[in-house]
């Protein structure tokens, strides 16, 4: 009986201090998440052709982009193609924040720069 005690005693405190490490491995370079921020279609253009970009190939199945579609996004919603790749690599995270940010800054600005002009003239 008092083995059995022992035993689960010393159970016990093992399980009390294991510490489950998990190491998350981002694809997205920090380059590309800061200059994505400022020239989205060209940064997208540069990780294309060092061969980041591998979800964005035109020959991969389903669920990733085929065909025209990417090239679509990239050329009309630059941002918001950035904005589902870094999703895919991290998630809602900081960088995902930070760049709806940054989109939603973009496209609300836009517009209203373009109504003040016609106006002025």
């Amino acid at each position: 009986m008092s083995a059995g005690l022992a035993l689960l005693a010393a159970m016990q405190h093992t399980a009390q201090f294991t510490v489950d490490l998990a190491f998350v491995v981002h694809a997205l370079p920090l380059w590309f998440l800061v200059f994505a921020l400022f020239l989205p279609r060209l940064a997208m253009v540069v990780a294309w052709f060092q061969g980041l970009l591998g979800p964005f190939r035109f020959d991969l199945t389903p669920p990733h982009f085929q065909g025209l579609l990417p090239l679509l996004f990239w050329l009309l919603l630059p941002r918001a193609l950035v904005l589902y790749l870094i999703y895919q690599d991290q998630g809602i995270h900081f960088w995902f924040l930070l760049h709806l940010l940054v989109a939603l800054l973009v496209w609300a600005g836009g517009g209203h720069r373009m109504t003040r002009r016609r106006r002025d003239s």
